[in-house]
C-alpha cells in the first residue's frame, strides 16, 4: 500500500469514527466501533449532526408507519415522541428547559450561567418543555405528510447549532461542560459540508413535501439569527444547553412552515 493509500485509509477511518462518535453524543445508541477518542475527533464529529438527525428521522418515520396500521395519527405521534425522548435521552429538550429557566430567572450573566448548570427544573423550564412538546405533537398531526415530516425535520433542525458554534463564542465553565470538546474551534469548512448535505435533503424531499425548501431555509435562518442575537445579549455567547434549545426551536418553526 502506497503512502497516499495509507493516508486515505486513515482519513476514512477517522471520519468513520467521527460519525459514530456523533451518534454516541446525540443518542443512546451504542457505538459499534472502537473510538480513538481525542478532543479533535470530538470537535469534528459535529459535522455529522444532520446525518444523525436523518437516521433518527428514519427510525421515527418507520415507527410511525408501523403504528399507523393500528392506531390513530395522534396516538402514533405521541408514541413516536416518547421513543424520541428515550433514544436521545431528551438531550435537546433538557437544553431547552435549562435555557429558559436561566434566561427567565437570572438577572446577571453569572446568575444565568449558574441556573443553567443546575440539574433541577424550574417553572419557566417546565412550562417551556410542556408547551414545546404539545405544540410539536399538534404540528405533526396537522402536517400534510406526517411520516415525511418525522423523517426530515430532525436532520434539518440539527444544522442550527452548527451555525451558532461557527459564529459565536462559547461561554460556560469548560471543566463541567459536555459540549466544550464539540464546540471548541469548530471548522467552517466542515460546516459547509453540513450545509450542503442539509440543503440536498430539503431539495430532494421538496417534491413530496411542498414548501420544504423555503421552510427549511427560513427556519434555520430565523432561529440561528434571533436565538443567536438573544444569546449574545443575555450571555455574550452560547452554551451547550442553548444549542439544544436551538434544535427544538428550529423543529417547531420548520413544522409551522410545512
Amino acid at each position: 500500500m502506497t503512502v497516499q493509500e495509507t493516508q486515505r485509509a486513515s482519513r476514512i477511518q477517522h471520519e468513520w469514527q467521527a460519525f459514530w462518535l456523533s451518534i454516541g453524543f446525540l443518542t443512546r445508541i451504542p457505538m459499534l466501533v472502537r473510538i480513538d477518542y481525542s478532543q479533535r475527533l470530538m470537535n469534528q464529529c459535529s459535522m455529522y449532526f444532520p446525518l444523525v438527525g436523518l437516521l433518527l428521522g428514519a427510525l421515527y418515520a418507520g415507527l410511525f408507519a408501523l403504528l399507523n396500521l393500528a392506531w390513530s395519527p395522534l396516538i402514533c405521534v405521541l408514541v413516536v415522541l416518547c421513543f424520541h425522548l428515550f433514544i436521545t435521552g431528551a438531550f435537546h429538550e433538557d437544553g431547552l428547559a435549562d435555557s429558559v429557566d436561566a434566561l427567565g430567572g437570572g438577572y446577571t450573566v453569572e446568575k444565568r450561567l449558574e441556573i443553567m448548570k443546575d440539574s433541577r427544573i424550574g417553572t419557566y423550564g417546565t412550562v417551556a418543555l410542556v408547551m414545546a412538546l404539545g405544540l410539536k405533537a399538534a404540528l405533526l398531526v396537522d402536517a400534510k405528510s406526517i411520516w415525511l415530516a418525522l423523517l426530515v425535520v430532525p436532520a434539518i433542525s440539527r444544522l442550527t447549532p452548527l451555525l451558532l458554534m461557527a459564529f459565536m463564542p462559547y461561554v460556560t465553565d469548560p471543566d463541567k461542560s459536555k459540549s466544550k470538546p464539540v464546540a471548541e474551534a469548530f471548522s467552517r469548512q466542515r460546516l459547509l459540508v453540513s450545509c450542503v448535505f442539509t440543503a440536498l435533503i430539503a431539495l430532494v424531499f421538496s417534491a413530496w413535501l411542498p414548501g420544504l425548501w423555503l421552510s427549511a431555509l427560513a427556519a434555520v435562518a430565523i432561529v440561528a439569527l434571533l436565538w443567536g442575537w438573544y444569546l449574545q445579549r443575555q450571555l455574550g455567547g452560547y452554551t451547550g444547553d442553548a444549542l439544544g434549545a436551538s434544535v427544538v426551536f428550529c423543529e417547531l418553526v420548520l413544522l409551522l412552515g410545512v
